[in-house]
């Protein structure tokens, strides 16, 4: 393998890099390979609830936006598997979760580029290219590197510090009879994997003779809010927005990111009514709903003693502190991309960091100094945007890594396809010197 020079050695075989390998596959100068730490391929295994859908349509596969006839396409899987008929058929463009992680998997396991089991410990240059040792002791060597290694389970410090069984979403489904069998349990969170688990969870508790935990659902938001997936509202999630997104000053960036949760954090319009609907009949029939729903609460403390958490709450907008005390605690407070892996230590120096020690990433993605060496999948939110962790966006970044990295365009890469202007439009600017009549 350490002869081998590598046109990319990705590292990390989540959807992006996936989606790297199944469009760099067809493509003859470019040879890469994907080096994932499992065994297989999974996505989000503690969230694959039977009913969960993705949120975006199954267009936003690994390859389609870029190249509808790749045959690593969600449409191909689907027919490769007999299932292409009964998804026509049920006329719902979004996939179920667990049909995309087997998708995933399919995937992972048909491209000949994707490596598992090698879990990478180091990254260095000799000189001519980039050094990648696996755990297993292998070593890959590529002319470039494609970080995708990511997110991390986001957890709130005062929990961290009090110990305890607290759980994040991310290990829902492995711990779920656990939770069911407590007196209370208390969920933590404002978005999509807060509903499906607190739908869930009151959904169990509320069949005949189940019993079940009381629940109580917390959220700093100051509304269980719906995602906003209007038509224009979607026109964001867009090349053009992502380039007037990287123009901007990093102090706007923040302010932007910190107003635009409600993007694509929010609760999908189905979730709510579902959780709407069982609460209608809970009440109607006089079992329930056994549950509390607060807004605009930030947990601001918390300890463990042995039994059950003592949370210290505040209410944001009557400034009124209060407690609470649960059994079971879960979390769904989002992951975080975090600074750049420790495993990169012996090329810091070429990477391109802000003072948090988070990726700069430029117009390709690129974040070394020569913007043409290292790339990133899904940790340049704070310089491209929101629509960094969307699956729909994910085929495009890919399509810019290949033409980057080939020098020519293999794929044709959309300049602008919303209708609205993000920015002042060129024709309406008054030139230097000129007053408006």
């Amino acid at each position: 393998m350490i002869d081998t020079v590598h046109d990319f050695v990705a590292v990390g075989a989540g959807p992006f890099n996936l989606g790297l390998a199944a469009l760099a596959d067809p493509v003859d100068d470019l040879d890469g390979v994907v080096l994932e730490a499992r065994e297989e391929v999974t996505w989000h295994p503690g969230m694959l609830l039977p009913d969960s859908t993705l949120q975006v349509p199954f267009l936003g596969d690994l390859v389609s936006m870029a190249d509808p006839t790749n045959r690593w396409s969600y449409l191909n899987w689907l027919k490769q598997t007999g299932g292409l008929y009964p998804f026509y058929i049920r006329e719902d463009f979004h996939p179920l979760r667990s049909e995309y992680s087997d998708y995933l998997r399919w995937a992972a396991d048909g491209l000949g580029s994707v490596r598992l089991g090698q879990r990478v410990v180091s990254v260095d240059h000799d000189g001519d290219a980039y050094v990648v040792t696996t755990e297993v002791g292998d070593v890959f060597r590529g002319r470039r590197l494609v970080l995708g290694v990511g997110t991390t389970p986001r957890v709130p410090a005062c929990v961290t510090d009090a110990g305890g069984p607290a759980l994040h979403t991310a290990e829902y489904l492995a711990r779920r009879e656990e939770l069911l069998a407590l007196d209370s349990v208390t969920v933590v969170g404002s978005g999509q994997s807060a509903a499906e688990v607190y739908l869930d969870l009151l959904t169990a508790a509320s069949e005949p003779g189940a019993g079940g935990p009381v629940l109580t659902w917390l959220t700093r938001s100051p509304r269980f809010w719906a995602m906003d997936d209007s038509r224009l509202t979607l026109e964001m999630t867009s090349p053009e927005y992502t380039a007037y997104f990287q123009g901007l000053d990093a102090g706007t960036r923040e302010r932007l990111l910190a107003e635009q949760p409600v993007l694509y954090k929010g609760i999908s319009t189905h979730t709510i009514d579902a959780i709407a609907a069982l609460h209608y009949r809970l009440r109607a029939t006089g079992q329930g709903p056994h549950s509390t729903l607060v807004a605009a609460t930030s947990l601001e403390a918390a300890t463990w003693d042995g039994r059950a958490y003592d949370l210290g709450l505040r209410h944001t907008e009557t400034g009124e502190s209060f407690g609470l005390r649960t059994e079971g605690l879960v979390l769904a407070t989002g992951y975080a991309a975090g600074a750049a892996p420790s495993f990169l230590d012996g090329v810091r120096d070429r990477l391109r960091l802000d003072e948090d020690g988070r990726f700069l990433a430029g117009p390709t993605y690129a974040v070394d100094h020569e913007q043409r060496e290292v790339f990133v999948q899904n940790a340049e939110e704070h310089t491209h945007g929101f629509v960094a962790p969307d699956l729909g966006m994910g085929a495009h970044r890919s399509s810019v890594l290949v033409n980057t990295m080939t020098g020519r365009e293999v794929y044709a890469v959309e300049k602008r396809v919303a209708v609205q202007s993000f920015g002042v439009p060129d024709h309406l600017r008054t030139p230097a010197g000129e007053r408006t009549r």
